[in-house]
């Protein structure tokens, strides 16, 4: 950890929570302003980051803000392009799942609307850019408490070390305790459903193609990494993923295989496997005074889309180019009306994004026939429309909306 500081040092943002999202923003306001003093808080050692497992997909304007934020070059060697989508729907034990949906992976000539990134490459590298920059790391420290204050917030760590700040930004998950300390009130709940994710190999190449099977339990997405590898998300009901999770491996790769079924080959377990608890939750309020929400700790919403990760980056590019405005305009960064700003540019979106995704996993997580004859049918009639199909590869890119500057490549 760096070196514990009193209440006298004071800085423009301290950002509590150092992954992919709280690193990112901090990378996008120091190139926007290099006399801006930011501060990252963490509990993990920061030199630890590369030991990550999982991997995430990064839509084209996420990858966009990347290469604009000097990251993207070092990491695209890494990545795993999405040149093709297929959806389909089925019952576990019926012997051909037909494919209702495909889409062409390319939001613009030559651009995949996707890659699949492993978080141990691009946590490392933003990481690194964040340091050349001049970012302040206290990791590992604990956020235990904050007062905000008239013109500054004061945020006390574990060690007792107070950063002094004139906005504190929580990016510190879906359970965030910066968020409840703040009393911002949630609307969640539980889907009994838990992401076992893990990665494996296969004897035949994926070519780039991403699946996203539809099965009573919930869906099972086989999304292609580099090599003859791909990363699962797979979703089940939470007593069942948890026993899955503890099974011997021969148990587990007989139920993937049921799955994942036999289109690649031999399929080798490559990673840890991991369950996740899957529910919604949003909350009500994205700021407060000198306080501001970014990334899970803003929303928790359901991986069916994919859009997690990258509604975390659509806010990071908002906070940051709000906040860059108001500092050219002499402004407060802390100040409510800016923070407001960034309120009303992502709550709605959020919100949005969440209602989508509750329909989708109660439409498609079920055994009912009559659901499943009428969802079928909305799927072949998607795959017979190219501008509908074309609307949602631009949604699944990013770039639906009003799009900040990073997301477009631009800089701030």
């Amino acid at each position: 950890m760096a070196k514990k500081k009193n209440a006298t040092d004071m800085f423009d943002v301290v950002i509590a929570g150092g992954g992919y999202v709280g690193l990112s923003l901090a990378v996008a306001l120091k190139q926007g302003d290099a006399g801006l003093r930011c501060a990252v808080v963490d509990p993990k050692p920061m030199d630890q980051l590369h030991k990550d497992p999982r991997a995430s997909a990064i839509a084209a304007a996420a990858s966009r803000m990347l290469t604009q934020l000097g990251v993207w070059k070092q990491i695209e060697g890494e990545a795993q392009p999405i040149n093709e989508m297929i959806v389909t729907d089925s019952k576990l034990r019926d012997a051909v799942r037909p494919v209702f949906l495909t889409f062409d992976g390319q939001a613009t000539a030559g651009e995949p609307f996707a890659h699949m990134m492993p978080n141990g490459v691009m946590m490392p590298a933003l990481y690194k850019a964040a340091k050349k920059l001049g970012v302040s790391f206290f990791a590992p420290g604990t956020a235990e408490t904050f007062r905000t204050l008239s013109d500054h917030t004061e945020l006390v760590l574990d060690d007792g070390t107070v950063l002094k700040s004139r906005l504190l930004v929580a990016a510190d998950g879906v359970r965030s305790k910066l968020r409840d300390l703040a009393g911002i009130r949630t609307v969640n709940w539980d889907y009994g459903q838990s992401g076992i994710v893990t990665t494996v190999g296969h004897e035949r190449p994926h070519n780039g193609r991403a699946e996203e099977h539809f099965l009573p339990a919930g869906p099972f997405a086989i999304l292609p990494l580099p090599g003859n590898r791909s990363s699962l998300v797979w979703t089940e009901k939470t007593s069942d993923a948890e026993r899955l999770v503890r099974s011997d491996d021969f148990t587990f790769e007989l139920e993937l295989e049921r799955r994942f079924g036999h289109h690649l080959g031999a399929l080798t377990l490559e990673g840890p496997r991991r369950a996740y608890p899957l529910g919604l939750k949003l909350a009500r309020d994205f700021v407060k005074p000198r306080f501001a929400l970014i990334g899970d700790a803003a929303h928790g919403i359901h991986p069916i889309a994919g859009q997690g990760l990258n509604l975390g980056f659509k806010d990071v590019a908002a906070l940051a180019e709000v906040l860059i405005d108001a500092r050219r305009l002499g402004q407060d960064v802390g100040g409510f009306d800016v923070l407001e700003r960034y309120q009303r540019w992502r709550r709605f979106d959020t919100f949005q994004m969440g209602v989508v995704t509750d329909v989708l996993n109660r439409l498609f997580s079920n055994d009912n026939d009559l659901l499943r004859a009428a969802r079928d049918f909305g799927l072949g009639l998607v795959d017979r429309m190219p501008g509908l199909k074309t609307h949602f590869i631009k949604e699944a890119a990013g770039f639906a909306g009003p799009v900040p500057k990073l997301l477009s490549g631009d800089p701030i």
